[in-house]
C-alpha cells in the first residue's frame, strides 16, 4: 500500500470510530487568542505547541521552512493580518529553532537537485530575467536569532498590524523544547510607549 492509500485508509477509520471528537474545539477563533510563525521541522509538528502548554484550539499556527518572513505583503504576514482582524488574535508569537535546515542552505546543492530533477535552463533564464536570483530566494538566514529578530521588526513595523498587538521572539531547541525567549512584546510595547512620552 502507498502514502496516500495508507493515509485514506486511516482516515476512513478515524473518522468512522469518531476520533475526531479528541479535537474538536469551540469555535474557529483561538482560545489563548495567539498567532504563533514557526518552523515546518517534523520536530517542531507537536513540540512546538505543547512545549508551550498550546493545545488544540489555543493557537492559530502558521509553518513555512524556517519560519522566515521573507515579504511584508507575502502570504505569511496576510495571514497574520487576517488573524488579527477576522479570527481575534491580539498577540504574535515568532519562534524558529537550533539546528535549522534553513540556516546557511547550501543553494548550489538544491540548484543542483533541481537541475537532476528536470528543471530547464530555460526556467532559469526566465527567473533570472524576471529579476528572481534564485540563489538569494533559496538561501534562508544565516543566524536564527537574527532571522526572528528581523521578522519581529517586520511584524511590529508594519503598517496593517496595530499597534496594541504584542509580538514575540522565540528560538526552540527542537531535540528538548526549551524555549529561548529573544523578544518580549510585552515590555517592547511598554518601552515604545515610554519612548513617545
Amino acid at each position: 500500500m502507498r502514502l496516500l492509500e495508507e493515509i485514506l485508509e486511516f482516515n476512513k477509520k478515524f473518522v468512522e470510530n469518531e476520533e475526531y471528537k479528541l479535537y474538536r474545539t469551540e469555535d474557529k477563533y483561538p482560545a489563548k487568542k495567539v498567532v504563533m510563525v514557526t518552523c515546518m521541522d517534523t520536530r517542531l509538528v507537536e513540540l512546538a505547541t505543547k512545549s508551550l502548554n498550546l493545545s488544540n484550539g489555543d493557537v492559530k499556527v502558521i509553518k513555512n521552512a524556517g519560519a522566515i518572513l521573507s515579504h511584508p505583503y507575502g502570504s505569511i504576514l496576510r495571514s497574520l493580518v487576517i488573524a488579527v482582524y477576522l479570527l481575534q488574535a491580539d498577540e504574535i508569537i515568532v519562534m524558529g529553532h537550533y539546528d535549522c535546515g534553513m540556516q546557511s542552505v547550501d543553494t548550489d546543492k538544491v540548484i543542483n537537485e533541481m537541475w537532476e530533477r528536470g528543471v530547464s535552463a530555460e526556467t532559469f533564464r526566465i527567473l533570472k530575467y524576471s529579476g528572481i536570483n534564485i540563489k538569494e530566494w533559496i538561501h534562508g538566514f544565516d543566524d536564527v536569532v537574527q532571522s526572528v529578530m528581523h521578522d519581529v521588526d517586520m511584524i511590529v513595523n508594519h503598517p496593517l498590524i496595530p499597534k496594541n498587538v504584542y509580538v514575540h521572539g522565540l528560538v526552540m531547541n527542537p531535540e528538548n523544547g526549551k524555549v529561548d525567549l529573544l523578544e518580549n512584546g510585552y515590555d517592547r510595547r511598554l518601552k515604545d510607549a515610554r519612548g513617545h512620552l
